[in-house]
C-alpha cells in the first residue's frame, strides 16, 4: 500500500492539530467548522468542561431522577434543581402579548433619535428604519421576523429591508422572502474563504459572479414598491440587470475607477412578488438587495451571519467601506446582538472582549452619528455538565455585564435578553417545555422561543418609546 510523501503527511497532521485546538483559541476561530459544537456533543467530546461551581437550573436528562427540594440530590456533583422537565411554561399564541419585565437601559438618552423618528412614523409622516446585526439564529431571520412583524403592525409597513442575493447557508432564510441564487462564489465575513480586501457590504457577505449568475427574490406580498441593489464599483467591473414581471426595470455597470459602494435603484410594477437580478456582462461583486414601500411605517432589516462575534466585525470589515454601507441607509436604530459564539472563549472575554467590543461600537457610532444604537445581550446559552444537566455556563452573565459596562461608556443603550427571557436556567426550561421552545443545541431557538425572544424586544423598545413619549408631553 502506498503511503503519503513526509511532507503531505506533515501538513494533515499541522491541519488536523490546527482544527482541534481552534475551538479553544479566538485567534483560530476562523479555522472552527460550522457545527463543530454539536458534532462534538455528537461525538460525546467535551470542548470545554464546565466548572464545579457552574450555578444554573437544570433539567436532567430522562434516566436520571428529579432532584426537588424535599429529595436528597441523585449525585453529589448535581447542581441546584430548575423546573421539573413536564411542567409546561407558558407561551403566548401571539407575541403582542408578551410583556418585558426588563427596561432598556439608557442613562444617556442614546435612544432618542430612535424614538423621534417612531413619533414621526406613527403620525404616518415618515419611515423608521432599523438594521438588526446578529449571530446565527438572526441568520434565520429567528427573532427580528416578530420583531419586524409587531413592530409594522404597530406603526405601518414600510417594507422588508435587506436580504441577501444568495443563501450563503442552507438555513439562511427571511420570513415571507424566498432567494434563490445560482453561480455566486460567496464570501462571509465571519468564516473562510472571506473576501480578501474585507469589503463584505451592509450585511456582512460578498457575491462574486460572472456572466450567468442570477438571483430569483419572491417576495412576502405585492406591495413593495421600490428595490435597491447594493455593489461594489471596481476597475473592470461587469453589468447586471433587474427584471420583474417580463420588464427589464433597471441596467447598471459595476464599472469604476477603484473600489467602492455603489447604489442603484428601481420602481417595481404595481403587484411584483418576484424580481430576478443577472449578470449580463463581465464579472460583479453584489451585496444585496433592498426592498420599501413608498409609505410611512417601519423597515426592519435583518443583518444574521453564521458564526459571527464580535471580533469577525473588527478583524474582516473595513471600516471606511462600512461606514459608507451604513452611511446609505441613515439607520434610525443599529441594533449589535452578539456575544453566544465569544462565550465560547471565556479567556477571551475575560481579556480582549471588552475593548474589541468597544472599537465596534465607537465604529458605528462613527458611521451613523445620527442614529440610536442598542446593544441587545444574548440568550441564555446551555451546555450538558458532567452530570447530565443542561446548566448555563458562569461566561454569560459576565459577557451581559460587559455588554452593560461598555454600552454605558460609549453612550449606547442596553437591552437585556438574557434577563428578560428567565437568566440562568433559561435554555433547560425551554429545552423541556411542552411544546420545546431551543433546539438539542440549547443555543438555537425554536420558532416558539424565537417569538418570545423577538416580543420581549419590541415590548422594551415601544415601552421604552411611550415612556420617553410621555415625559416630553410634561
Amino acid at each position: 500500500m502506498s503511503t503519503l510523501p513526509k511532507k503531505s503527511s506533515i501538513a494533515v497532521l499541522t491541519l488536523g492539530a490546527l482544527i482541534l485546538l481552534a475551538p479553544r483559541i479566538p485567534q483560530l476561530s476562523w479555522m472552527r467548522p460550522p457545527g463543530v459544537d454539536t458534532l462534538a456533543r455528537i461525538a460525546g467530546i467535551n470542548l470545554d468542561q464546565p466548572k464545579p461551581e457552574q450555578q444554573a437550573a437544570v433539567v436532567t436528562t430522562p434516566k436520571q431522577p428529579v432532584t426537588t427540594p424535599d429529595a436528597p440530590a441523585a449525585h453529589p456533583k448535581a447542581t441546584p434543581q430548575g423546573d421539573e422537565p413536564d411542567r409546561p411554561i407558558h407561551i403566548p399564541k401571539d407575541p403582542q402579548e408578551i410583556t418585558s419585565p426588563t427596561a432598556i437601559h439608557d442613562p444617556s438618552g442614546a435612544m432618542k433619535a430612535f424614538y423621534e423618528s417612531l413619533a414621526k412614523t406613527e403620525t404616518r409622516q415618515g419611515v423608521t428604519r432599523v438594521l438588526h446585526y446578529g449571530d446565527s439564529p438572526v441568520t434565520a431571520d429567528s427573532i427580528t421576523a416578530d420583531a419586524r412583524s409587531l413592530f409594522q403592525k404597530q406603526f405601518g409597513d414600510a417594507g422588508h429591508g435587506f436580504i441577501l442575493v444568495s443563501k450563503p447557508w442552507n438555513w439562511y432564510q427571511h420570513r415571507g422572502m424566498d432567494v434563490k441564487g445560482s453561480g455566486w462564489k460567496t464570501e462571509a465575513l465571519s468564516q473562510s474563504p472571506r473576501a480578501r480586501d474585507n469589503l463584505h457590504g451592509l450585511g456582512g457577505v460578498n457575491f462574486q459572479g460572472a456572466q450567468g449568475a442570477t438571483s430569483r427574490i419572491r417576495l412576502a406580498d405585492g406591495n413593495h414598491t421600490r428595490v435597491e441593489v447594493l455593489y461594489l464599483k471596481q476597475p473592470g467591473g461587469g453589468e447586471f440587470r433587474i427584471e420583474a414581471q417580463g420588464q427589464t426595470l433597471l441596467t447598471a455597470s459595476t464599472a469604476g475607477e477603484e473600489k467602492g459602494s455603489a447604489f442603484a435603484s428601481a420602481d417595481l410594477p404595481a403587484g411584483t412578488t418576484e424580481i430576478k437580478l443577472s449578470v449580463t456582462q463581465g464579472s460583479v461583486r453584489v451585496f444585496g438587495l433592498l426592498f420599501e414601500k413608498q409609505h410611512s411605517g417601519v423597515m426592519y432589516s435583518s443583518l444574521g451571519l453564521n458564526g459571527a462575534s464580535t471580533q469577525s466585525l473588527l478583524r474582516y470589515l473595513d471600516t471606511n467601506h462600512w461606514t459608507e454601507q451604513i452611511r446609505h441607509q441613515t439607520p434610525d436604530l443599529i441594533v449589535l446582538n452578539y456575544g453566544t459564539n465569544e462565550s465560547v472563549f471565556p479567556r477571551y472575554v475575560e481579556t480582549s472582549y471588552p475593548q474589541e467590543l468597544k472599537q465596534v461600537l465607537l465604529r458605528i457610532k462613527s458611521a451613523a452619528p445620527n442614529a440610536s444604537v442598542l446593544v441587545m445581550a444574548p440568550m441564555d446559552r446551555g451546555e450538558r455538565s458532567s452530570t447530565g444537566a443542561i446548566v448555563t455556563p458562569p461566561i454569560m452573565a459576565k459577557i451581559v455585564e460587559i455588554q452593560r459596562q461598555i454600552a454605558d461608556d460609549t453612550g449606547c443603550a442596553f437591552f437585556n435578553t438574557f434577563e428578560a427571557m428567565g437568566g440562568a436556567g433559561t435554555m433547560a426550561k425551554w429545552y423541556a417545555a411542552k411544546p420545546r421552545l431551543v433546539n438539542a443545541d440549547y443555543i438555537h431557538p425554536l420558532p416558539g422561543g424565537a417569538a418570545i425572544v423577538g416580543g420581549l424586544l419590541n415590548d422594551a423598545l415601544v415601552q421604552g418609546y411611550r415612556q420617553w413619549k410621555g415625559s416630553q408631553a410634561r
